[in-house]
């Protein structure tokens, strides 16, 4: 069985368990090493394999997975946050199926999470200037976005957005933000490898957020984040509430 694994936002501290114990206990190990942090393998079997996929293609992570599965391995393949975003897992899983090849997945600490930890804010906020929606997308770049997904269709929405591979195009992104209808002044923030030692910050606006990194020097491996729950007002929730009843506690005045 080959075992899909998120290796979570950076902090080695922030694998899950069970996938911190498969790695541990592997065989065969295969990791994005442009954005896995390596230390989530320490700890491995002093004889593991070990592929570093950044410098592999698709037939030949497949045929380092075949391999370990007819000697009877144990074969994992660690992706970085969770795989089920922006992780290409699901050709892998497709091609396995082809050759007959069980798996299972482990999910992992996305960045995006990682990034909401670091900031210490709640991208879901109730109130009537806030969202109760998250859109995670990321700017087209050599990989066309499907009809109705340009960032200009998304921004209609005023969600709390999300969004990937953005660094590089910060100017594009303001401007089909404003475009699609958030206010120039909407808080902005991009933090580049979110947990990691070398972590930054840098906050602003969608006017002025492209100049900023620039003078941070960001150009790569950092996540963009837009919405007025980074500074905006918001309402309690009802959750706590003391005027408000709940399956487990009555409100004060009932």
């Amino acid at each position: 069985m080959i075992t899909f694994i998120g290796a979570g936002p950076g902090d080695p501290e922030l694998i899950t368990i069970k996938g911190k114990k498969k790695i541990d206990e592997a065989d065969v190990i295969i990791y994005a090493g442009s954005l896995v942090n390596p230390h989530v393998m320490d700890g491995h079997k002093p004889d593991a394999k070990i592929y570093d996929s950044a410098y592999m293609h698709l037939d030949e992570v497949i045929d380092v997975m075949k391999k370990a599965e007819d000697e009877g391995k144990k074969c994992v393949r660690v992706h970085t946050g969770d795989p089920a975003i922006y992780g290409a897992h699901r050709e892998q899983m497709d091609r396995l199926d082809e050759l007959g090849i069980d798996y299972e997945v482990i999910p992992g600490v996305s960045s995006a999470f990682g990034t909401a930890a670091v900031l210490k804010k709640e991208y879901t906020l109730p109130g009537e200037n806030q969202s109760q929606t998250v859109i995670f997308t990321r700017m087209e770049g050599r990989t066309p976005m499907p009809p109705g997904e340009k960032l200009v269709d998304l921004a209609r929405h005023r969600a709390t957005m999300v969004i990937f591979l953005s660094v590089g195009f910060l100017n594009e992104l303001s401007k089909q933000c404003i475009e699609g209808g958030y206010p120039p002044e909407t808080p902005v923030a991009v933090v580049y490898k979110a947990t990691w030692p070398d972590q930054k910050i840098v906050r602003g606006t969608l006017a002025d957020i492209e100049q900023k990194v620039k003078e941070a020097g960001i150009t790569k491996t950092a996540l963009t984040v837009v919405g007025n729950f980074l500074e905006g007002d918001y309402n309690l929730s009802k959750l706590y509430d003391k005027n408000f009843s709940t399956e487990f506690r009555k409100a004060v005045d009932e």
